[in-house]
């Protein structure tokens, strides 16, 4: 009885896939993406960095990493302005929803041909994101025709560009889920699609957007993520936190509607609660303000909040999170960098100590899953260019397989 019911267990949380994860994804009306629509956002990013941040100084006052020391902000900097000309965007979703809108059948058909085949040649210039997907629109209002139509054409015209092949790691973002069904629906969709267009069995993934109340506690009063995640076939890989429609959809009124919310706080631990273990990755959402002018001041007041919004997002464990304008790609990587390497050196020291039976430096005797947890820490600091991953491997006394490098 135990080794059955240890079996029925490993199959439900099988854990984290150990793969990279991005830590934003940046979505783009469908219509205004091209093949250089990345190095656009990054060459913004880095005009901003030169002209409203030119050195450390400001960068730390403006990103909040003052408390952190002149020499943390310079190697912070250092890093995200060569991470903007490495390697802007790590996940791109091209959107034909909220951002994309109403649109007559014919010009929805050209966009999402237009932007599969601009997706092939971006992956062609070797200009595309490391991770790329398509947000399609909702089951919710009606709309599913559409939705499926749409994820059709951008399909065919990405298959028929790349001979066939689609991009590692592609997924499908669904949005405002009401009713498991609508998800067994499309999942059921998806291997049709994939049977019509002759590419592998589960090669179409998606990832729900946490955005309506009904994604949290079901129509009949049940805890509602475990059976959305059941009813996608094992095709779910993430979770996405949608702070506006859900905040909207609880009646707070506008000034309220806002990622710190406490009613936000409640829907991510219950995202945590409920997914943790089944290898369903985690998203917050987005900061909705961007810069109203070039003033420095009030591109400083932005980094500034969208910093706060990361660094917060990032303490409660959400890794990953939804940028929407190419200002938030300095104080994106910027947070990210500074929470990562702030403490880098405890946290190899740590697991330096673990693999050698000793107490570390400070004191402190971990038990294995905050080992781990040190462990992951390390893989998202190497992963998103924050430290080089010799550094990483020389201070935890690690080698590539003990660290989990891929």
């Amino acid at each position: 009885r135990v080794e059955a019911a240890n079996v029925e267990h490993d199959e439900a949380y099988p854990g984290d896939p150990g793969s990279r994860q991005p830590v934003h994804t940046v979505y783009v009306p469908a219509d205004r993406f091209g093949p250089t629509t990345a190095r656009e956002y990054g060459d913004e990013g880095l005009r901003l960095l030169a002209e409203h941040a030119p050195s450390a100084d400001p960068f730390a006052r403006a990103m909040g990493l003052a408390g952190g020391g002149e020499a943390l902000a310079e190697t912070v900097r250092e890093r995200v302005v060569a991470k903007l000309r490495r390697e802007l965007i790590e996940d791109f979703r091209i959107d034909f929803e909220d951002g994309y809108g109403e649109r007559p059948d014919d010009e929805e058909d050209r966009d999402a041909g237009s932007a599969g085949r601009a997706l092939a040649r971006s992956r062609e210039a070797g200009t595309a994101p490391p991770f790329v997907g398509v947000r399609v629109k909702s089951f919710a209002d009606g709309r599913h025709g559409r939705s499926l139509r749409t994820l059709d054409v951008f399909l065919t015209a990405v298959l028929a560009a790349t001979g066939g092949s689609l991009p590692e790691g592609f997924l499908v973002t669904y949005p405002k889920v009401l009713m498991t069904e609508h998800v067994a629906a499309f999942a059921d969709a998806l291997g049709r699609l994939e049977r019509a267009l002759g590419v592998a069995d589960h090669a179409l993934r998606f990832e729900v957007q946490v955005e309506t109340p009904e994604s949290i506690v079901d129509h009949r009063g049940r805890p509602a993520l475990r059976r959305i995640l059941a009813a996608s076939e094992g095709r779910m890989a993430g979770a996405h936190f949608g702070v506006y429609d859900y905040t909207a959809a609880l009646g707070l009124p506008p000034a309220e509607q806002r990622i710190d919310h406490p009613a936000c706080d409640f829907a991510r631990h219950v995202m945590q609660v409920t997914l943790a273990g089944t290898g369903v990755r985690l998203s917050d959402g987005s900061t909705n303000e961007i810069p109203a002018s070039d003033h420095p001041g009030e591109v400083h007041r932005v980094w500034a909040l969208h910093a706060g919004h990361v660094r917060r997002s990032l303490a409660y464990g959400f890794f990953q999170g939804w940028d929407l304008h190419p200002s938030h790609l300095p104080s994106r990587f910027a947070a990210v960098y500074g929470f990562l390497l702030d403490g880098l050196d405890g946290a190899m020291g740590r697991v330096r100590a673990w693999n050698e039976r000793s107490a570390s430096a400070n004191g402190v005797l971990d038990e294995p899953a905050t080992v781990r947890a040190l462990l992951a820490h390390l893989r998202r600091a190497v992963d998103c260019g924050a430290v080089p991953e010799e550094e990483v491997l020389s201070g935890a006394g690690l080698d590539r397989a003990g660290l989990g490098a891929g």
